[in-house]
């Protein structure tokens, strides 16, 4: 996947502001930037679901516009920071719903056991008939990533994962976003704010700032010092702890 030049203003504001970058395939990469630097506008970009400007997405050789819809729901699945369902659903509905590009409403054996698996895989078997609504907040968040393993996409676009969940059920979810790639071969796109996590489960970060990148690379490359205390306009100290990816402390 390769963004090239995109561009996008509200109201005569530029909120992405000639963005280009290649994603790397099978890694996990982060989007980190102060609020309103742009990050979750690229990803409704990337996916569709936010009409660009100018520029260009190509997307398996091809412009993304250029995509039909069931084709590329095949290929690209994308989880948004708004997942409210008025509907009365249980988790095993929910995440059925991931195998629609596939067969529509008329789930196959096949299906039905991509459903499984996908429950099974997030820990939510003793959960599956029950209703979405009475699931406590990380619960509720596993269910739909699980609806997201079950469309069995080679990417992975995840806006915000964390947003409201207490420390111990974030750190669960970026553990299994760390899994979707290195067991499931996934190519797994994230907007974090906690950068912390950013830091010690992703391969590769970008950094925006005013609509722009301020910064694209590996973890090593983009999260020190100098180029955090930049990006968010604080003094960042860095902590290496046994080796491991760095822990950030402002």
């Amino acid at each position: 996947m390769r963004a090239n030049a995109l561009t996008k203003s509200y109201d005569g504001r530029t909120v992405v502001d000639h963005v280009s970058f290649e994603i790397p395939k099978g890694k996990v990469i982060s989007f980190i930037g102060p609020n309103g630097a742009g990050k979750s506008t690229v990803m409704g970009i990337l996916s569709r679901l936010i009409a660009r400007d100018s520029g260009g997405v190509e997307f398996a050789g091809k412009d993304v516009s250029r995509w039909k819809s069931g084709e590329l729901a095949k290929r690209l699945a994308i989880l948004t920071q708004s997942n409210n369902i008025q509907m009365k659903l249980t988790v095993w509905e929910l995440v059925s719903f991931g195998r629609f590009p596939y067969s529509g409403s008329r789930l196959t054996e096949r299906d039905a056991q991509a459903a499984r698996q996908a429950i099974e895989y997030m820990e939510l078997t003793d959960l599956a008939d029950s209703y979405i609504d009475e699931l406590s907040g990380g619960q509720r968040q596993r269910a739909y990533i699980a609806m997201v393993i079950a469309q069995d996409t080679e990417y992975v676009l995840l806006d915000e994962p964390t947003n409201n969940l207490d420390i111990y059920h974030a750190s669960r979810m970026m553990r299994t976003i760390r899994r979707l790639c290195d067991e499931l071969g996934k190519t797994v796109i994230l907007v974090l704010h906690e950068i912390n996590y950013a830091a010690f489960y992703s391969d590769f970060i970008c950094a925006f700032a005013d609509g722009k990148i301020a910064a694209f690379g590996s973890v090593k490359e983009v999260m020190n010092r100098e180029t955090l205390s930049a990006l968010y306009g604080v003094d960042f100290e860095m902590i290496d702890v046994n080796g491991k990816p760095l822990s950030l402390y402002y």
